[in-house]
């Protein structure tokens, strides 16, 4: 091997993604790019894929979903401003964020959870009202 020529350095994706704080466990980030919830550069890898510092990522967590280019590679998960500066945040993905979670909070607004557990009387008539078809 030339030691002149240094291998460009890589890591697998989901060890990435666990120590870039995405997910809580590496079988959870594996379990999440095998099920199609992150494309790399616009295509659907393997776990074990190699990434890369320059990778465009777009991970898909929940309802949220986080553009992403890749700023640095760590195989260890760290407190989460070294996590942050992994990778950076298209704006565009910072504000469709920004905009799910407001839509989410409008329409919890008008909901209001019950003081306590309903009595006798009220689960039956709760009951009732789910037997419509019933009648």
């Amino acid at each position: 091997m030339n030691p002149e020529v240094a291998p460009i350095p890589s890591i697998r994706l989901d060890v990435w993604l666990w120590a870039a704080r995405f997910f809580k466990t590496r079988s959870l980030a594996k379990q999440a790019v095998d099920t199609g919830k992150v494309d790399v550069e616009g295509q659907r890898p393997k776990s074990s894929r190699a990434l890369r510092i320059g990778d465009a990522l777009r991970v898909q967590r929940g309802e949220e979903v986080f553009e992403l280019h890749v700023l640095g590679l760590s195989d260890t998960r760290g407190a989460a401003p070294v996590a942050q500066a992994l990778y950076l945040e298209s704006e565009a993905s910072k504000k469709a964020r920004e905009e799910v979670r407001l839509r989410r909070a409008a329409e919890r607004t008008g909901y209001r959870a019950p003081e306590h557990k309903p009595d006798k009387r009220a689960r039956r008539l709760i009951r009732a009202l789910g037997d419509l078809d019933a009648l």
